[in-house]
């Protein structure tokens, strides 16, 4: 259905629906070229053609984001109150539930407005910082993922020395060269583009403000920001692929050498969960840089969905992932709904 109204947004749409759509447009426009007289807005779009069910859009994006909170903090706490999961990989675990945390509060304090209020514009400045925690969470989900696939290299290759590689202490220096290497290559973002000019129309493509999507609406040569973005993709989201698919290639030469069969499928159901979040992470995120990069006759929807996919749906799925492939997670998660369930039954007894 939104596909089909994406390709033709007027086609369910009644009479008087359509007039106050051309008449939201006007205003739109009488906004926009204050705005561009003025330089300290931009103007954010939610999905094309259907501006006219925002609002019922929202009770979804809600719900997402209520259990991408509930759900990553539940594992934050399960991780930290359960001594049996004090080991590298759920500390790591922990590290991605934080980072998803950080990734929808990123994006929701634009997206709820838009949908609920149609609140479009956003100024600048909180435009610019938006993108660059956008980015850097981002940056980091990926750093935690391809640290969670050498958790597993070693874990299945050498778990003798597990224990005596991974250390506390080695495992607190990962974490924080991850902050560091996310935060450091983002900080010029958000000052490039402040030194731009924006001439153009200030309609961005996105419920929320990402860099190539701001950069595109400059008047100035943006060759040098260009450069900087793909260095940064590359350096990052690209090493990264590149070095947990050479990760995956060690781990099942490991797995194919050992000779019990019971052997190999206990070693790679210990990445069932990773594997499933990669794909969560990585490929609508290759969609949207396509489309960013060569897709300029792609239609809008195309982009907003998929960006969708990749900044929304990983921190909703990756608990679920994780609980329902974890043991010791699931089953500490059940003794805390029971303990809830049974003293809520007390109560009512008494």
């Amino acid at each position: 259905m939104i596909a089909d109204n994406c390709s033709n947004p007027a086609a369910h749409t009644t009479a008087g629906s359509v007039i106050a759509l051309l008449q939201g447009t006007e205003t739109l426009e009488a906004i926009m070229s204050h705005s561009n007289r003025t330089g300290t807005s931009f103007f954010l779009t939610g999905l094309p053609g259907l501006e006219a069910v925002h609002l019922w859009i929202s009770i979804p994006l809600c719900a997402m984001y209520v259990a991408s909170l509930a759900g990553n903090s539940l594992i934050l706490w399960v991780v930290r109150a359960e001594p049996s999961l004090h080991q590298p990989m759920y500390y790591f675990l922990s590290m991605l539930a934080a980072t998803d945390l950080g990734l929808s509060a990123s994006t929701l304090p634009s997206m709820l407005p838009l949908y609920m209020l149609g609140l479009r514009e956003v100024a600048v400045d909180v435009c610019l910082a938006q993108l660059f925690f956008i980015h850097t969470f981002s940056i980091m989900e990926s750093s935690v993922l391809l640290t969670m696939a050498f958790d597993r290299v070693v874990a299945i290759s050498n778990p003798l020395r597990y224990g005596t590689v991974l250390t506390s202490s080695r495992i607190a220096g990962l974490g924080l060269a991850i902050v560091l290497r996310s935060v450091g290559l983002h900080i010029p973002a958000p000052i490039m583009l402040k030194r731009l000019p924006y001439c153009r129309h200030r309609l961005l493509s996105h419920s929320y403000c990402l860099h190539p999507d701001v950069m595109k609406l400059a008047c100035a040569d943006t060759r040098v920001n260009s450069a900087y973005g793909l260095f940064v993709v590359l350096s990052t989201l690209g090493l990264d692929s590149v070095l947990i698919v050479l990760s995956y290639v060690l781990i099942l030469q490991t797995v194919l050498s050992i000779a019990s069969k019971a052997g190999s499928l206990k070693a790679l159901n210990t990445c069932v969960s990773h594997i499933c979040s990669v794909l969560l992470f990585y490929t609508p995120m290759i969609g949207l840089s396509m489309i960013h990069r060569f897709g300029q006759r792609a239609s809008p929807c195309s982009q907003v969905v998929l960006s969708y996919l990749h900044f929304l749906t990983p921190p909703v799925l990756n608990p679920v992932v994780y609980s329902i492939k974890t043991k010791q997670i699931r089953l500490r998660m059940a003794r805390v709904f029971w303990s809830s369930g049974s003293a809520t039954r007390d109560t009512q007894g008494h």
